[in-house]
């Protein structure tokens, strides 16, 4: 699909307070390692992640999607207001009904005339919800639009090291399922989408003009990336079993087809692209996801190594950090490559333009 009238706003980001290293989870598992003759340093090593950030303990998403929302607004200078949709888009909600966008609708201060839902599809909420909020914008049915995600390692982290500890039939075959659970990162991130004319007209402000967006499913490899059951309202302590060989040769042959139909949609070659960001999984996927791309490392954006993968928000917030150092800037076109578990991926085109970042 293609847009004329939708650009990206402003972004509005919450960093979580507590940084847990790499080093400090292998200590965790000092018995574990040692028992499995593991060498020190192989997370960081395999990884490239050197930390990822953890919520308070107590710490509500809704409060945090909050805060990213109006963040979000004040950077746009846009009035809640003026609001005509909020997605909530992360793979972490607070229950299974209502929609955790119902609170956060209610902190922000939204109107009564809203559309407001609930969005899930792993790593890819976020750029799903931005694309409905384009559609929204595109048939003239809202002026703006809010989405958001805030995800919470915590559950999955403290979980994952409680089970690795405890099994005693635990091999180094065995082990591999659970090591991408030891790779996710906390974070909150808010985009707002609003029309072009309006946003110009009302704020004498263009944002970044959204081009297209494309997506495929490849459904058939929905097993290699599991989570053991649906933990809304129940505390949170998931397990995940991740096949994270198959799922990248899965994601990668995934994100070609995307790419190419991306490419073809625009009518693009790889040399209109200036830059671009990818989802933030570790260094390994990002190599080989641009090598598969042909796209240069030198071009793209990535915040793993101090955040770690942060789900939905993974690829909103490195697009905040690159617009914050820099990036994305001028004139120039570049490309949001999304990927996520199921297989899905979303990859959207855009053109440079200013966008106001606030981050907390």
């Amino acid at each position: 699909m293609k847009f004329e009238k939708v650009c990206l706003a402003s972004i509005g980001y919450v960093v979580p307070p507590i940084e847990v290293s790499s080093a400090w989870i292998e200590q965790q598992l000092a018995d574990v390692y040692s028992k499995l003759k593991l060498p020190e340093g192989r997370l960081e090593g395999m990884s490239g992640i050197r930390t990822r950030r953890m919520w308070e303990v107590g710490s509500r998403l809704s409060d945090r999607s909050a805060e990213s929302c109006r963040n979000a607004l004040q950077g746009a200078g846009v009035e809640s207001s003026e609001v005509g949709c909020l997605i909530h888009a992360s793979v972490c909600r607070e229950y299974l009904e209502p929609a955790t966008a119902c609170r956060v609708h209610h902190l922000v201060g939204m109107p009564r005339s809203a559309w407001i839902y609930d969005v899930s599809n792993a790593c890819l909420g976020v750029m799903n919800g931005a694309v409905q909020i384009a559609q929204l914008i595109e048939a003239g049915v809202i002026n703006a639009g809010l989405v958001v995600g805030t995800e919470d390692s915590r559950g999955l982290m403290e979980t994952t090291l409680n089970q690795l500890k405890n099994d005693e039939a635990l091999t180094r075959q065995s082990i591999k399922p659970a090591f991408a659970s030891l790779t996710i990162g906390s974070g909150s991130c808010a985009w707002l989408l609003a029309s072009r004319d309006w946003l110009e007209e009302k704020y004498q402000q263009t944002g970044m003009r959204f081009l297209g967006a494309v997506a495929v499913a490849r459904t058939e490899f929905h097993g290699l990336c599991q989570s053991d059951s649906d933990q809304a309202g129940g505390g949170m302590s998931p397990l995940m079993n991740t096949d994270s060989e198959q799922l990248l040769e899965a994601g990668l042959a995934t994100g070609k087809e995307t790419f190419e139909r991306l490419i073809d949609e625009l009518h693009w070659t790889r040399e209109h692209i200036d830059a671009t960001v990818c989802h933030q999984v570790g260094a390994a996927h990002r190599k080989r996801m641009l090598e598969t791309l042909g796209l240069p490392m030198e071009k793209d954006f990535a915040t793993y190594q101090e955040y770690g993968n942060t789900g939905s928000v993974a690829l909103p917030t490195a697009l905040a950090r690159s617009l914050q150092s820099g990036g994305f800037s001028g004139k120039g076109r570049g490309a949001f490559l999304g990927i996520g578990s199921g297989v899905n991926s979303l990859m959207v085109g855009v053109e440079f333009g200013k966008v106001p970042v606030v981050g907390t």
